[in-house]
């Protein structure tokens, strides 16, 4: 990662973007436009279409006939995997031009960007390829004189909804298995952050992708999105975001064809801080990461701190520390290690939050501070904030920013009850010295991800997904093919 590679490519004009639908990139039925804004220096870096029902319905067209027609679905396994290793190549190639877009789209410091968006999704389409060929079927054990077989086959149509903080690397969990899976996809990027997936979904036509598997539209939720949603020919949506936006998906599948929806949602994942931890140092250091990276705008932060009486003000003092350390600023300097909140509205819900839990009795140790290191922008200091009890908004309710929330505790019972005290059950961490305790945590509390002496980091070949209101099925893995394949029986009498 050069520097002076990143600065060739922050200025680029870019041209307006269209929608793909059936391999060509056409605009807007009724040609409305959004206006895409970069959290960087609050500057427009170019258009993007805003497609309506009239759209989505020629984008689902599109991949139903591509899909029926079975130009990819019923291609041989060995030349689809080709076709997605290609894609990976060509990801690999772009990865410079691919990260600063991204970043330029939604102000993730580019540090991370780098490797989390356009080098997590070639890992994940190569992943993926590797496994296209490797999906069985199976043979019952059935009496003499009768065949049971059971096949393993596309669903067909998958609507993905894609989230704005990750773009590219969320995109990819779910646009290469449901691609490896055969099935054809309509893809709705966030309207804050479309110009990365854009980008992929040429390369995938560059790669040989069939005209029609891949449709992007792009748009509003309550555009798009619910037209999506909605459709009667889409046969599934997988989809991550906001708890709210999880429950109208649903409403509008029970209204539509009853589509199967797959949901990974928010979360207060709880980081749990022992006194036996076997470094207090690396545990604050990995722990203030965990939640103040990407300006705290991550599924699976680690926004409530859980930390044991006996070394509570410890551990806090060095999260401050961190915290008023670390360098917040233009995210395309990859000096910078917080880089922009991703827009004005998400800075000033960022700001309520924290106002609120104030109000309610917290202190804030440090930051919380709106700042301008770029004209502009939209930036925010990290805030740590003690004294937070459970029934407080704070600890009850994802920010989604880069607000910590510590909590004490003083034994293993209180801190489990902490951890599992919200509606949601994403992910968790937990640092101990003591391998029972490590294991009596993972089994105890409610999470789809618990880390132990670490937090963040699982690749791709382990689940991610959510319990309780975080959601449902998982991305990620092998796994995640079971949402893009459905199971038929064939019973035959011999």
């Amino acid at each position: 990662m050069q520097q002076d590679r990143i600065d060739a490519l922050r200025h680029l004009a870019l041209p307006p973007q269209q929608l793909l639908v059936g391999g060509q990139w056409q605009p807007a039925t009724d040609g409305r436009t959004l206006a895409a804004t970069s959290p960087i220096d609050g500057s427009t870096l170019c258009t993007i279409a805003d497609a309506g029902a009239a759209d989505v319905d020629r984008a689902v067209a599109a991949a139903r006939a591509a899909f029926d027609g079975g130009r990819w679905s019923r291609m041989a396994p060995a030349e689809r995997k080709k076709v997605l290793h290609r894609i990976a190549d060509r990801i690999e190639a772009q990865q410079a031009e691919l990260a600063v877009l991204g970043v330029r789209d939604n102000g993730t410091e580019i540090s991370m960007a780098w490797r989390a968006e356009p080098g997590s999704a070639a890992g994940s389409f190569r992943f993926y390829a590797e496994c296209v060929d490797k999906i069985m079927g199976e043979i019952a054990p059935t009496p003499e004189g009768t065949l049971g077989l059971v096949h393993r086959e596309p669903v067909g149509v998958v609507g993905a909804i894609v989230p704005w903080n990750f773009p590219l690397m969320i995109g990819a969990w779910k646009i290469a298995p449901a691609l490896a899976a055969g099935n054809s996809v309509v893809l709705k990027p966030s309207e804050d952050a479309s110009l990365s997936l854009l980008a992929l979904a040429q390369i995938c036509l560059d790669a040989g992708l069939p005209e029609g598997v891949l449709n992007v539209i792009t748009g509003t939720g309550a555009g798009a999105g619910d037209a999506l949603a909605r459709h009667p020919d889409v046969d599934l949506i997988t989809f991550t975001g906001s708890g709210g936006t999880g429950r109208r998906l649903l409403q509008a599948s029970a209204e539509s064809n009853l589509k199967r929806v797959y949901l990974e949602l928010g979360g207060k994942s709880p980081n749990i801080v022992f006194d036996d931890a076997p470094d207090l140092a690396q545990a604050a250091k990995v722990s203030a990461m965990g939640i103040f990276r990407n300006s705290g705008q991550v599924c699976v932060a680690g926004s409530r701190l859980l930390v044991q009486r006996s070394i509570h003000d410890a551990v806090v003092e060095r999260i401050a520390q961190v915290a008023q350390a670390v360098r917040v600023g233009d995210p395309l300097d990859a000096r910078t290690e917080i880089g922009a909140v991703s827009s004005t509205r998400q800075l000033q819900r960022n700001q309520q939050m924290l106002a609120q839990a104030l109000d309610e009795g917290a202190q804030c140790v440090c930051g919380g501070e709106v700042i301008r290191p770029v004209p502009g922008g939209t930036y925010m200091r990290p805030a740590v904030l003690t004294g937070v009890q459970a029934r407080m908004q704070i600890a009850q309710q994802e920010v989604f920013g880069p607000v910590l929330a510590v909590t004490p505790f003083d034994t293993e019972d209180e801190a489990v009850a902490l951890a599992n005290g919200t509606v949601y059950g994403l992910a968790a961490g937990v640092w101990t010295g003591q391998l029972a305790r490590a294991h009596r945590m993972v089994r105890r509390i409610r999470a789809g991800v618990v880390h132990v002496n670490t937090y963040g980091g699982p690749d791709i070949t382990v689940p991610l997904g959510g319990v309780r209101q975080s959601g449902n099925g998982h991305d990620k893995s092998m796994h995640a093919l079971d949402k893009y394949l459905d199971l038929k029986t064939a019973w035959i009498q011999l």
